[in-house]
């Protein structure tokens, strides 16, 4: 039996066609695998990467002749400042201030419960109006009883009356004249009592010692306030007043330190809260005492100018300016970078500075510091990039990226 051409056709394998299909999954494979170690190559890069902080070169003009001796911190304080109470004990009644509240000296912030005190007023002012009533009683007797005495003292100087008569006359004068002297006494204690009573009534109305601020309110209508503390819900305080226009700052200097401080000397003060903001200061006076346990001498400073930003119990830096210039840190334009970018490296100061993603090593000459800040005389350019604390792990031409601010 033979086969036709057709037949034969039908029974050869196309070659071309079942090696494309078995070549198709191996490709897939291959590519996945190219997949992974490109992500892994670009994974193991990125992690040799230093994350640094970074800060750019400004310029900074040293025309000043100042320079910093010495730095501290310490806390903005009031001289006056006061927890305003009571004379007496009493039951708040009525509160008329709030947190942030500004009062005037004498200005009127709480009132007592004062009935009890007003009822034994109105008695003080009862029994003087009793002690001038007997007053106006007793001195017309006094006066008929100083005439009897008189015409019994004529009668007996002609014998017509006897000389018992005159005595008893003399006796009743005399006897009335005390009893007025008393009378006017009973009146001025009574005038005394009824004082001493409006004192009290006066003493339930607390008013503010000096103008201020309040910074708080401790007490609350229907308390009881005591000058004392008595235990138990009995306050000791109404509000807490604070004058602001006497706050300063209060630092405590290592004794090593305190021969570079003098009273007048300029003061650079920066709050924690305002780091940029700088605050013209002069220390005020030296305490002359020392902490035995902390080794140090508390200095007062004062503010040269008041902000309403300054609040009392905040924290600030204070550096202790020298108007004498010096050879040693000559007042040479340069420019500025934070002084934390600054590394000391076998005796030189040096800086890292960036470059296309990578860091390089840069000596400089440092011609002053001023608080955070350090003065770069020579080394660094306008507009360069510094690392500000550098990692120990960074080295010449290492690959870096910045952190995210």
């Amino acid at each position: 039996m033979s086969l036709t051409n057709a037949s034969l056709d039908d029974l050869r394998i196309d070659r071309h066609t079942a090696s494309s299909k078995s070549r198709g999954p191996w490709l897939l494979i291959a590519a996945i695998v190219l997949g992974v170690v490109a992500a892994s190559f670009w994974w193991t890069h990125r992690s040799a990467l230093i994350e640094v902080r970074t800060e750019i070169v400004r310029a900074k003009s040293a025309a000043t002749s100042q320079r910093t001796l010495l730095n501290a911190s310490g806390y903005v304080t009031a001289r006056r400042a006061a927890t305003v109470s009571s004379k007496v004990m009493g039951k708040v009644v009525e509160l008329s201030v709030e947190e942030g509240m500004k009062v005037e000296a004498g200005q009127v912030l709480a009132r007592l419960d004062s009935s009890n005190v007003e009822a034994s007023l109105h008695l003080a002012e009862a029994q003087l109006i009793s002690a001038k009533a007997m007053m106006q009683e007793t001195r017309p007797n006094l006066e008929f009883a100083r005439q009897e005495l008189k015409r019994a003292t004529e009668l007996a100087a002609t014998k017509a009356m006897s000389e018992s008569d005159l005595h008893r006359r003399e006796s009743e004068s005399k006897a009335l004249e005390a009893k007025l002297e008393r009378q006017d006494a009973e009146i001025a204690v009574a005038k005394s009592e009824i004082a001493q009573w409006q004192q009290q009534v006066d003493d339930m109305i607390i008013r503010a010692p000096f103008a201020g601020i309040v910074t708080s309110k401790n007490a609350q209508p229907g308390e009881m306030i005591s000058p004392m503390s008595s235990g138990g819900f009995t306050r000791t305080g109404i509000c807490t007043v604070v004058d602001m226009t006497s706050l300063e700052i209060d630092v405590d200097v290592n004794e090593s330190f305190i021969n570079r401080i003098q009273p007048g000397q300029g003061v650079e003060a920066r709050l924690d809260a305002y780091p940029e903001w700088q605050i013209p200061a002069k220390v005020i006076a030296i305490i002359p005492t020392a902490d035995r346990q902390k080794a140090t001498v508390k200095v007062r400073i004062g503010f040269d100018k008041l902000d309403p930003r300054i609040l009392p119990d905040m924290g600030i830096k204070v550096a202790f300016q020298s108007a004498e210039a010096t050879a040693a840190t000559p007042a040479v334009a340069g420019v500025a970078i934070p002084k934390n970018a600054v590394v000391e490296s076998s005796g030189q100061n040096i800086v890292w500075v960036l470059r296309e993603k990578a860091v390089e090593r840069r000596a400089i000459t440092v011609g002053n510091i001023n608080g955070d800040e350090a003065f770069i005389a020579a080394g660094l350019s306008i507009g360069e990039r510094v690392v500000v604390d550098p990692p120990a792990g960074v080295s010449e031409g290492a690959r870096v990226v910045e952190k995210k601010r």
